[in-house]
């Protein structure tokens, strides 16, 4: 089952607030930017930036993804890793609490997520 609808606008504001707190000044946004999608039961958080090769087009490179497992009624976060696949975040992986998934990514101890 999907999250509720009630659930993702909470989920936007929340995720749009901390996205919004790490965006670039505007005059900076065409070269990066920084924004969210929500898919299913996950959220992820990436970063927009103009082809090397080609300005014109926009690539988006991952960030971090949180997952809520509704069974277990938490957060999983996870980190992609440079096989290109999605990596449980091991010093913090889950929480009951999206907020405290978010203060995790943005303090990136281990720098996995913004570098």
């Amino acid at each position: 089952m999907a999250i509720s609808e009630f659930e993702i606008k909470r989920i936007e504001k929340l995720v749009g607030q901390y996205v919004e707190s790490r965006r670039p000044a505007a005059h900076m946004r065409s070269q990066l930017d920084i924004s969210f999608r929500i898919s299913g039961q996950s959220v992820e958080l990436f970063e927009i930036r103009p082809q090397w090769n080609d300005p014109t087009q926009k690539i988006e490179g991952p960030i971090a993804k949180a997952t809520y497992v509704k069974s277990q009624k938490i957060w999983k976060v996870y980190w992609m890793r440079a096989d290109g696949k999605w990596h449980t975040y091991q010093p913090f992986p889950s929480s009951a609490s999206l907020e405290e998934i978010l203060d995790v990514i943005e303090q990136d101890p281990q720098g996995c997520f913004w570098g």
